[in-house]
C-alpha cells in the first residue's frame, strides 16, 4: 500500500518536472527538473527491476545532467538565447501538457487491462514521460531542449520496458544510450556555439 502511494507521488513528480522543463526558460531549472525526473523514474523502474539495476539508470541519468550542465555553463555566449517555441506562449505548452495528462488518464486503465501486471503508476509514468518528450520535440528547435526532450522520451520508454524485460544487458545498453545522448547533446552545443565565438573574436 505504501509502495503504491509513493509510486503515485513519483507519477505526480514526473508530471510536475516534465511541465517545468517544457514551460521554463531557464536551463538551470530545466536540468534540475530533469534530475528530479530521473529520481521519479528510478522509483518506478525499481517496481520491476532490482535496486542495483535501477540505481544504474539513476546514476547514468544524473551523469547526463552533470555533463549537459557543465557544457552549458561554459557557453557564456548563449546567455541571451531565446527558445524557439511556436507559439511562444507558455499557456499553449501548458495546454499541451494537459492534453498529455488527459490521454494518460484515459489510456492507463485500458493498457493495464490489456497487459496485466505492469501496474497503473508505472504505465501512467511511462506514458507521461513519452508524451511530454514528444510534445517537447514538437515545440522547440533549441539544441539543449531537443536533448532534454529525447532524454525524457527515452526515460518513459525505459520505465515501460523495465516492466516487461529485466535483462541486465538491455539495462546496460539503455544506460549507454542515455550517456550517448548526453555526450552528443554536449558536443552539438559546443559545435553550435563555435561560429558565434569566431565572429566575436573577429
Amino acid at each position: 500500500m505504501i509502495t503504491d502511494i509513493v509510486s503515485w507521488i513519483a507519477v505526480g513528480l514526473i508530471l510536475a518536472t516534465t511541465t517545468t522543463i517544457l514551460i521554463n526558460r531557464d536551463w538551470r531549472v530545466s536540468l534540475g527538473a530533469l534530475a528530479l525526473q530521473y529520481l521519479a523514474a528510478f522509483w518506478l523502474v525499481t517496481r520491476h527491476l532490482p535496486f542495483a539495476m535501477g540505481s544504474a539508470k539513476l546514476i547514468a541519468g544524473w551523469m547526463v545532467v552533470a555533463a549537459l550542465g557543465m557544457t552549458r555553463l561554459g557557453l557564456t555566449n548563449l546567455e541571451h538565447e531565446e527558445d524557439a517555441f511556436w507559439p511562444r506562449g507558455q499557456w499553449f505548452t501548458a495546454i499541451l501538457m494537459g492534453i498529455v495528462a488527459l490521454i494518460t488518464a484515459g489510456s492507463t486503465p485500458r493498457i493495464e487491462a490489456a497487459i496485466p501486471g505492469l501496474g497503473l503508476p508505472v504505465i501512467a509514468g511511462g506514458i507521461l514521460l513519452v508524451g511530454a518528450g514528444v510534445v517537447h520535440l514538437g515545440v522547440t528547435s533549441d539544441l539543449l531542449r531537443v536533448t532534454l526532450g529525447l532524454l525524457t522520451m527515452l526515460a518513459g520508454f525505459e520505465v515501460l520496458y523495465a516492466a516487461v524485460e529485466s535483462s541486465i544487458l538491455v539495462t546496460g545498453f539503455l544506460a549507454i544510450i542515455n550517456l550517448g545522448l548526453g555526450i552528443s547533446g554536449s558536443y552539438l552545443l559546443i559545435a553550435g556555439s563555435s561560429p558565434l565565438e569566431t565572429e566575436e573574436e573577429i
